[in-house]
């Protein structure tokens, strides 16, 4: 079965941070599904004007960290600053932490692991002007392509898309080996009982 990624965005997403890593992660076999406070479509920012629209795939009412395998959290500075607003968007944050599965956030997107409090104690990167917000939620700041602490798969701009991207599939594959693992012990088991 495929891995599914949730991407949640709003409008002012960076444009390219959410459409490169999506291809990349779709050429990989990942379906992705996009998930807004926003129906209909969302539009990118892109080199300092609006850009590119993109369909919203589900409501964030209808979506549920169960249902995929990790999560992706673009930048741009007026997406993440409206949705560190928003309750279930939060909400949705703290549950994908909580069953352990990874969640990528590059650019201004870090700003909302610090509103979900997830950052005392972790090694995290993000834009330049929101580091000290990063630095005063207890992470540890570096100024790496892409940092990996556990779960968190974090990134500086769109330069560093492909490593952020490549991460994000790496982590994906990685599960994708423990499930496979396990499900060939169960069966092992199967024939054992038989």
């Amino acid at each position: 079965m495929a891995k599914r990624v949730l991407i949640i965005a709003t409008d002012g997403f960076e444009q390219s941070e959410l459409i490169e890593p999506r291809k990349a992660l779709e050429a990989a076999g990942i379906k992705t599904v996009v998930a807004s406070p926003k129906s209909g479509e969302i539009k990118g920012w892109n080199h300092g004007d609006w850009g590119k629209s993109v369909p919203v795939d589900a409501d964030l009412d209808d979506v549920e960290a169960e249902d995929f395998d990790a999560l992706m959290l673009p930048g741009g500075q007026m997406n993440p600053d409206v949705l560190r607003m928003d309750e279930r968007v939060i909400q949705l944050i703290e549950d994908f932490d909580d069953a352990g599965k990874p969640i990528a956030a590059i650019c201004h997107a870090p700003w909302l692991l610090a509103e979900a409090d997830l950052l005392d104690g972790r090694t995290v990167t993000g834009w330049p002007s929101i580091r000290t917000d990063l630095e005063n939620a207890g992470a540890e700041v570096v100024d790496e392509e892409v940092v990996i602490d556990d779960n968190f798969i974090t990134s500086r701009k769109p330069d560093d898309i492909p490593a952020f991207a490549q991460a994000l599939i790496d982590a994906l594959e990685e599960r994708g080996e423990v499930d496979e693992e396990d499900d060939e012990e169960e069966e092992d088991e199967e024939i054992e009982e038989l």
